[in-house]
């Protein structure tokens, strides 16, 4: 795995909408699956890269197809002269420094009003933290996630450093998957 975090993936790939929230100014692209072999990892990973020659940091996310993809704001569309539809070149390698996740408020919450647990957040990797994230944020149903909020702070503050049985890649439980792209006129 050492090589593989030493070396650049390079390749080209068209920048989609997704057709359930096409609206929304977002927009994705697919990993050929040459490219998502040459990363450490089926799940979600870390990264540094260009994109159309614009530098960027993002967690490329795992497709549930043993590949990955890569959400592009608007931000970084506009900044990279790119559309829906454009051939887009790519070029990643895992980060240098893993960012922080985005804690979604009722994980923050439930953390903070708990010493325990807001004492092992903190002693947590970033990537362990995007897996608590992760986890919570799968839920389906709003039942099953409030369940997951409180056994995740009851899990830290016993000294779980990671959810058990979560399936990073969404492989087998089939719990991720890439945006379904909208059509190209």
């Amino acid at each position: 795995m050492a090589n593989k975090a030493a070396t650049a993936v390079r390749f080209r790939a068209t920048l989609y909408r997704p057709s359930e929230d096409s609206s929304a100014g977002w927009t994705f692209l697919r990993l050929p699956a040459e490219a998502s072999a040459q990363l450490p990892s089926r799940g979600q990973v870390s990264v540094d890269g260009s994109f159309n020659g614009v530098a960027f940091t993002a967690t490329l996310e795992p497709d549930g197809e043993g590949g990955h993809w890569l959400k592009v704001d608007r931000k970084m569309r506009i900044a990279a002269n790119a559309e829906a539809g454009d051939a887009i070149e790519v070029e990643v390698r895992p980060a240098s420094v893993e960012p922080e996740p985005e804690v979604p408020p009722d994980l923050r919450k439930a953390v903070e009003a708990d010493a325990k647990a807001a004492a092992a957040w903190s002693g947590v990797t970033p990537a362990a933290r995007r897996d608590w994230v992760h986890w919570i944020n799968s839920a389906k149903r709003p039942e099953t996630r409030a369940r997951r909020v409180a056994n995740a702070c009851d899990m830290l503050a016993k000294g779980k450093k990671r959810p058990c049985c979560f399936d990073r890649s969404g492989m087998y439980s089939k719990s991720l998957s890439c945006p379904v792209p909208e059509p190209l006129d």
